[in-house]
């Protein structure tokens, strides 16, 4: 069976500068900025842990109308994955800069 990496949280979330200021190039062609099979993957409950927010509350995201939350893939009934670079560019998309707000 295969064994996920383990890959300390702190270095998951870190999210680089160049990957944020490539967002217009991945939303044209995801496979040209990342390998999704080797950049890792978060299990559901992970993912609620780093985020701080119940398990269930990804699953209502991913059941709304449009889905929303983080991009995942459906690998069986049951399990759902986040890839680590979809979730970090999600994240920075969602973030406020209260100076650039103005």
């Amino acid at each position: 069976m295969y064994a996920r990496p383990r890959v300390p949280a702190v270095s998951r979330l870190s999210v680089p500068a160049p990957a944020v200021a490539a967002a217009p190039a991945y939303e044209a062609d995801p496979a040209a900025e990342f390998d999704l099979l080797h950049s890792g993957w978060y299990s559901t409950e992970e993912l609620a842990t780093l985020l701080k927010v119940d398990p269930s509350t990804l699953r209502r995201w991913r059941s709304a109308t449009p889905p929303q939350g983080p991009p995942f893939v459906q690998i069986a009934p049951r399990l759902y994955l986040y890839s680590i670079p979809d979730t970090q560019l999600w994240l920075a998309q969602k973030r406020t800069d209260p100076s650039e707000a103005a």
